[in-house]
C-alpha cells in the first residue's frame, strides 16, 4: 500500500522549487478536449441508433466491438507505451472514422470489420488519453508548484465537461437532420452520417497539434528489437500485476458499473424508455439532456476533486442519483401521453447524465492519484472492465427483458458502491496508522 504522498502531499521539495516560469500545459488539455469533442459527437450519436436503426445488426456490431475493446485493452498499455502517448491518440481516431463510414452502408460484411478495428482503436485512444492527460497534470503541478490532486481534478473535471458535450452536440444534430417516416422508418440518415465524418475529419486533425509528453520520444528507442522482446515478454505480467493489488481488485466492481451504466443508457434506455414514449427522432433530444448534464456534472465535480475523501463522496452522490433512477423504472414507472409522457424521459436522462458524469471525472482522478507509477496499466484495466461490462450488455440486450436488466443494474450499484467504500475506509486507516 502507497504512503499518504502516493494522494495528497506536493510532487517536489523545497530545493527543487526553483523560481522560473513554470510551462502550461492548458493548451493542450483544450485541444485534447475538442478533438475528443468533435471525433465523439458522431460517434456517440451514431452508437446511440445503432440498435434502433440498424436493429440486431446494430446491437451485435456494438457487442463485437466491445469484445474486441475488451481483449485488445489488455495489450492496449503496451501499445501506448512503444508508440507514445500521442501517436497513439491519432491513431486510435481512425478506427471512430471507419466505424461510422461502415454505416452508409450497414451489413455484415461492413460493420463486423469496422467493429474489430475499433475495438482496438478505441483501446489505445482511452490509455492514450488517460496517461496523457495525467502525465500533463503532474508536469503542470510540478512546474507550477501547485497540489498535484487539485490539477488532475481540474483537468480532468475539463476535458470530461467537454468531452460529455458531445451527446448534446451530437444528438441536436442528429435532432435536426433525422426525421421518422412512415411504419418506423427514419429519412437524413445518409446526410448526417456524411456531416459527422467531416466532423471527425477535423477532430483527427487537431489531434495532431497537441505537443507530445517530455522524454516520451526516449521510452523506447526507435526500431529496437530488444525493447519490443522485453515489452513482449512482460507483457502477462503487466496484465496480471494491477489485479494483484488489493486497491485495483475493489475498484473493479466500480470499473465494470461505470461501463454497465453506460450501456444501459446506449442499449436499454434509448430502445425501451425513450423511443416508445418520444420516437426515434426523440432520442436525439433525450441524449443532448443527458450530455447537457454530463458536461455541467463534469466540470463541477472536477472543481471539488481534491483526494480519495472527495472522490468518495462525489462518488457516492452519483451512485445514490443512478440508482434512484432504476427503482423508478423498476417499480413505479408507466409510459402515458401528453407532457409528462415526454418529459420523464427526459427527466430520467438528466439525472443518469449526472451520475456519468461524477463517475467520469472521478474515476480517472482516482485512478491517477493511487496508481502513480503504472498510469499505462491502470486506466487499461478500467477500459478492460469497463468494455466487457458493455459487451455483456449488447449480447444479452436481445435475450432479457428491461425488468431483468434493471435488477442487474441495481445489484452492481449496490456492490460497487460498497466495494468502493471499504477501498475508502481502508486506504484511510492505512494512512492514519502510517501518521
Amino acid at each position: 500500500m502507497n504512503s499518504r504522498e502516493d494522494e495528497e502531499a506536493p510532487l517536489v521539495s523545497g530545493e527543487d522549487r526553483k523560481a522560473r516560469p513554470g510551462k502550461s500545459y492548458k493548451r493542450d488539455v483544450h485541444i485534447l478536449s475538442i478533438s475528443f469533442l468533435l471525433i465523439f459527437l458522431a460517434y456517440g450519436a451514431a452508437q446511440n441508433l445503432e440498435t434502433t436503426v440498424n436493429k440486431d445488426l446494430g446491437t451485435i456490431s456494438l457487442g463485437i466491438l466491445y469484445v474486441s475493446f475488451m481483449f485488445c485493452s489488455m495489450v492496449a498499455s503496451l501499445v501506448v507505451r512503444l508508440m507514445g502517448s500521442k501517436n497513439a491518440l491519432v491513431l486510435g481516431t481512425t478506427g471512430y472514422w471507419l466505424f461510422v463510414a461502415a454505416n452508409l452502408k450497414p451489413s455484415w460484411i461492413t460493420m463486423v470489420p469496422a467493429s474489430l478495428y475499433l475495438g482496438f482503436a478505441a483501446s489505445i485512444i482511452w490509455v492514450g488519453q488517460g496517461t496523457y492527460l495525467t502525465s500533463i497534470a503532474r508536469s503542470h503541478a510540478k512546474d507550477h508548484d501547485v497540489h498535484e490532486g487539485s490539477v488532475i481534478g481540474l483537468f480532468n473535471g475539463e476535458f470530461w465537461a467537454i468531452f460529455a458535450c458531445h451527446q448534446l452536440f451530437g444528438n441536436l444534430i442528429t435532432l435536426a437532420l433525422l426525421k421518422d417516416g412512415k411504419e418506423g422508418s427514419t429519412s437524413g440518415t445518409t446526410l448526417l452520417l456524411l456531416v459527422f465524418l467531416l466532423s471527425m475529419t477535423l477532430g483527427t486533425i487537431l489531434m495532431f497539434f497537441i505537443r507530445k509528453i517530455d522524454g516520451e520520444d526516449g521510452k523506447e528507442p526507435a526500431g529496437s528489437s530488444v525493447g519490443l522482446v522485453d515489452s513482449l515478454v512482460s507483457l502477462p505480467r503487466m496484465i496480471i500485476t494491477p489485479l494483484l493489488d488489493i486497491r485495483m481488485l475493489l475498484i473493479v466492481p466500480l470499473l465494470a458499473y461505470s461501463g454497465l451504466q453506460q450501456a444501459f443508457v446506449w442499449a436499454e434506455f434509448t430502445k425501451e424508455i425513450v423511443t416508445p414514449a418520444i420516437g426515434v427522432s426523440g432520442v436525439g433530444g433525450a441524449m443532448a439532456v443527458y450530455g447537457a448534464l454530463d458536461a455541467v456534472c463534469s466540470i463541477t465535480a472536477g472543481r471539488f476533486t481534491s483526494g480519495l475523501s472527495s472522490i468518495t463522496f462525489i462518488v457516492s452522490g452519483g451512485a445514490v442519483a443512478q440508482a434512484s433512477v432504476f427503482l423508478w423504472l423498476l417499480l413505479w414507472y408507466r409510459q402515458t401521453s401528453g407532457v409528462l409522457g415526454t418529459a420523464y424521459p427526459l427527466i430520467m436522462a438528466a439525472i443518469l447524465g449526472i451520475g456519468d458524469g461524477i463517475l467520469n471525472t472521478q474515476i480517472s482522478a482516482l485512478l491517477a492519484l493511487l496508481f502513480k507509477h503504472d498510469t499505462e496499466g491502470a486506466f487499461a484495466q478500467l477500459k478492460v472492465w469497463q468494455s466487457a461490462a458493455i459487451a455483456i450488455v449488447f449480447f444479452l440486450s436481445p435475450y432479457i427483458s428491461l425488468q431483468a436488466m434493471l435488477i442487474v443494474m441495481l445489484v452492481m450499484v449496490c456492490v460497487s458502491l460498497l466495494s468502493f467504500l471499504f477501498l475508502a475506509l481502508k486506504v484511510e486507516n492505512v494512512f492514519t496508522r502510517e501518521e
